[in-house]
């Protein structure tokens, strides 16, 4: 490979995507990431995550030879931001590696270049980035272009959103907004909607914030529904056949690298102003605190009753169905717990779309089910939706795998 086109910064769950899908236009994308691991597996032709579709496209694109990895960047004319944004204590967003992001590209950059944050980011940090670049590199003020656009894609679905989802664009001028457009028009064939840096930034954290708060509408209906003897599942269907109702469904939490940090950034610059969003947070924090504490009751109960500690099911351990991401994962923190109540009674942790995990050595479904007394379902994983269970063990469905 020549000097790359494209250079995108950090190659995890929106980066590799991302650069493979440009790569696959022809353009020379050189994809940068920390871990020499995941380098040296992209190189391959090899993926290092789930997402359907990827492996091939990676693959044909590194054989093409449009797609390289590599830990350090190199020259090229658009620069493309996908680092994570974690928060520090007190839920404070940590922009730390779009800051190094930056810094370790700032060298490179030219006249007429453009940069890009697509990285979930507080409002303003994209200014801020500009603020660092000029005070690196002041010859390039007002030389080249730089834009923020976040990504809006369900894993799972990942290579098809990336290009036919709409995507807003805001530069830091009109004419960093426009470049960015002309970019984005080769690869995506959804509407590219023109705005600025800072509203393009609050319009990705009130996208994941609107769905925290109707997530945290269904997670306490379900925990009122629970203290009142109520089907939540069948109220929730009859309440929707209104036409103007759309309940969405609870589960143990909210987890992920967007719903369940973006709500925070918001918060944390506007605490006194954003108290519904900031409940939601709570409640929804809250629900896995509640989840591990029916599983723990349920334990007693059946050690009372039967003179003997049961064994437990603890089902998926991934932030939503059908994928390996673990990230905030709600069930995670559920099974950190019930491990941690654990008194000499057994535990079987499950998880079918990972092989391994550093703390829990994970049991097959299957096995699972057999052998243990509770089994509680945190995850709706396909494989769990099929599974016959016997009418003698104790099940707490608390994603409506049962419903």
């Amino acid at each position: 490979m020549n000097n790359p086109e494209v250079v995108i910064i950090g190659l995890g769950y929106i980066g590799l995507p991302t650069a493979a899908l440009i790569a696959g236009t022809e353009m020379q994308v050189l994809g940068v990431d920390v871990n020499k691991k995941v380098v040296d597996t992209i190189n391959a032709g090899k993926i290092h995550i789930i997402e359907p579709e990827l492996e091939s496209i990676v693959q044909k694109a590194v054989n093409n030879g449009t797609l390289r990895a590599a830990l350090t960047p190199s020259e090229g004319y658009v620069y493309v931001i996908v680092v994570p944004t974690p928060f520090k204590e007190r839920n404070e967003p940590d922009i730390s590696f779009v800051e190094a992001g930056t810094k370790g590209v700032a060298p490179l950059l030219k006249e007429g270049d453009l940069f890009i944050i697509e990285s979930t980011s507080p409002v303003g940090t994209t200014e801020k980035m500009a603020e660092l670049i000029f005070s690196l590199r002041p010859e390039l003020k007002d030389k080249i272009d730089i834009a923020y656009c976040p990504e809006r894609v369900l894993p799972g679905n990942v290579m098809y959103e990336l290009v036919y989802n709409d995507r807003v664009i805001g530069g830091i001028d009109d004419k960093a907004t426009e470049s960015a457009v002309s970019f984005y028009s080769k690869f995506v064939k959804g509407a590219l909607h023109k705005t600025n840096s800072r509203t393009a930034e609050m319009c990705k954290l009130v996208e994941n914030s609107s769905r925290d708060v109707q997530i945290a509408f269904a997670n306490e209906l379900s925990i009122i529904c629970d203290k009142a003897d109520i089907d939540v599942w069948k109220l929730i269907q009859l309440a929707n056949k209104h036409p103007r109702v759309n309940i969405l469904q609870p589960g143990a939490g909210v987890g992920g690298h967007c719903i369940a940090v973006d709500p925070y950034f918001i918060v944390s610059e506007y605490p006194m102003e954003s108290q519904i969003i900031g409940k939601a947070r709570e409640i929804n924090n809250y629900k896995s605190f509640w989840v591990a504490e029916k599983i723990k009751n349920a334990k007693i109960e059946f050690e009372l009753a039967h003179g003997r500690k049961p064994i437990l099911a603890v089902m998926g351990l991934a932030f939503k169905p059908n994928i390996d991401d673990l990230r905030e994962s709600p069930a995670k923190y559920i099974a950190h717990k019930v491990v941690q109540d654990a008194h000499n009674e057994e535990v079987f942790i499950v998880e079918p779309n990972i092989t391994e995990h550093d703390l829990y050595k994970l049991t097959d479904y299957q096995k699972a089910i057999q052998n243990a007394d509770i089994i509680a379902f945190l995850v709706a994983h396909n494989e769990f939706k099929t599974l016959e269970i016997d009418e003698n063990k104790i099940v707490l469905d608390f994603c409506g795998v049962r419903a």
